[in-house]
């Protein structure tokens, strides 16, 4: 079993920044990739980035040079810094962490708030 617990999400201007934190805890050597998606009301949630275990990462076309996904190992917890950020942002963002074997499995958070509005 794995838990994530996540935090940083809040109000910001357009333009503005934030940092997105999920720490996980418990059977933490079985992840392999862990990752942030969001869902914005009305739409199916969708991947925003990842980082394998071996530090590749992997981004939305729509976040692409905005937002930076990187994991301190140390301290089990992956960061994402979002830039530059777009009312079209507003969302909540959810931590992921994947296991794969035997067989694929998603761990989640409870989700954080994110809402990019003047």
């Amino acid at each position: 079993q794995v838990q994530l617990v996540e935090s940083g999400g809040g109000l910001v201007q357009p333009g503005g920044s934030l940092r997105l934190s999920c720490a996980a805890s418990g059977s933490i050597f079985s992840i392999n990739a862990m990752g942030w998606y969001r869902q914005a009301p009305g739409k199916q949630r969708e991947l925003v980035a990842s980082i394998t275990s071996g530090g590749s990462t992997n981004y939305a076309d729509s976040v692409k040079g905005r937002f930076t996904i990187s994991r301190d190992n140390a301290k089990n917890t992956v960061y994402m810094q979002m830039n530059s950020l777009k009312p079209e942002d507003t969302a909540v963002y959810y931590c992921n962490a994947v296991e794969l074997l035997p067989s694929r499995f998603d761990y989640w958070g409870q989700g954080t708030q994110v809402t990019v509005s003047s």
